[in-house]
């Protein structure tokens, strides 16, 4: 999700909660690659703002950010369009630190979780970290859905195109093979 800049983060957000050190911070910096989406509450905005909060994490640099992207709802019929892009981070924080961050800032956009694929204010995914393959009661990583959207391979082949997902290949072979109707780069 491209250097979209946009709005800062505003004092009406609530402090973080300090995270406990234990194994929060890893050795070597780590490529991650976040999918970012909103249809609530002026998704431009919610977008913009958790990139600008994302640069703010804990030992993690923002590297890049696609443009943004109007997409159709993935689920419950009736919902607005979202807005999607993804950022790529470079991070020393573990995959479950990281997760707990993400969770945070979406907490601080007030996201409820309610119904699954259902509309929401802010939606921050793990979709790479590094080339690690992950799959616990948490985390699943690579994301299980990135070779079936869209609105993930669109962004993250525009900042990465030379990337290889693990097991699954570029995310410009993959968006061959998916349905890429209704879907314009603001």
């Amino acid at each position: 999700m491209a250097s979209a800049g946009g709005v800062g983060v505003g004092a009406a957000n609530p402090p973080r909660a300090p995270k406990p050190l234990g194994e929060a911070v890893s050795g070597a910096p780590t490529r991650v690659y976040v999918g970012l989406g909103s249809n609530l509450d002026d998704p431009q905005a919610q977008v913009r703002r958790a990139i600008d909060e994302l640069a703010q994490l804990p030992d993690t640099r923002c590297e890049a950010v696609s443009g943004l992207y109007r997409t159709p709802p993935m689920g419950p019929p009736g919902q607005p369009d979202y807005i999607n892009a993804v950022a790529a981070l470079t991070t020393r924080l573990h995959p479950h630190r990281l997760l707990d961050e993400l969770q945070a800032i979406e907490r601080a956009h007030d996201r409820v979780r309610a119904e699954r694929w259902g509309p929401r204010t802010l939606d921050l995914d793990i979709l790479l970290y590094g080339q690690q393959v992950l799959d616990d009661e948490r985390l699943v990583v690579p994301h299980p859905g990135i070779a079936a959207r869209a609105f993930v391979l669109l962004p993250l082949a525009e900042i990465a195109p030379d990337l290889l997902i693990p097991g699954l290949g570029a995310p410009a072979a993959l968006l061959a093979q998916v349905n890429l109707e209704g879907i314009s780069r603001l």
